[in-house]
């Protein structure tokens, strides 16, 4: 499968560098990363996310919860 990278040019030419220093292609290095990445395991394993964990701000909302309609969200963008 093709697929298209936008990356930043530093990024992509200490990416091309490290290429060559290897005499590989892009492609076989990029795939090696993507397969290095894919198979490592997570670095916080016992952490798992809920939003019981998310902190939470007590006391009134400067807005109501009438204007947090997507449609009342993008109008404020607007202003």
């Amino acid at each position: 499968m093709r697929t298209t990278l936008e990356l930043p040019d530093p990024l992509f030419a200490r990416l091309k560098a490290r290429a060559a220093s290897e005499r590989l292609t892009l492609k076989q290095l990029l795939h090696s990363y993507v397969e290095q990445g894919l198979n490592a395991t997570t670095t916080h394993p016992g952490i798992k996310r809920s939003a019981r964990t998310l902190p939470r701000v007590e006391g009134p909302l400067a807005i109501s919860g009438q204007q947090l309609s997507n449609a009342a969200l993008f109008d404020h963008l607007d202003e």
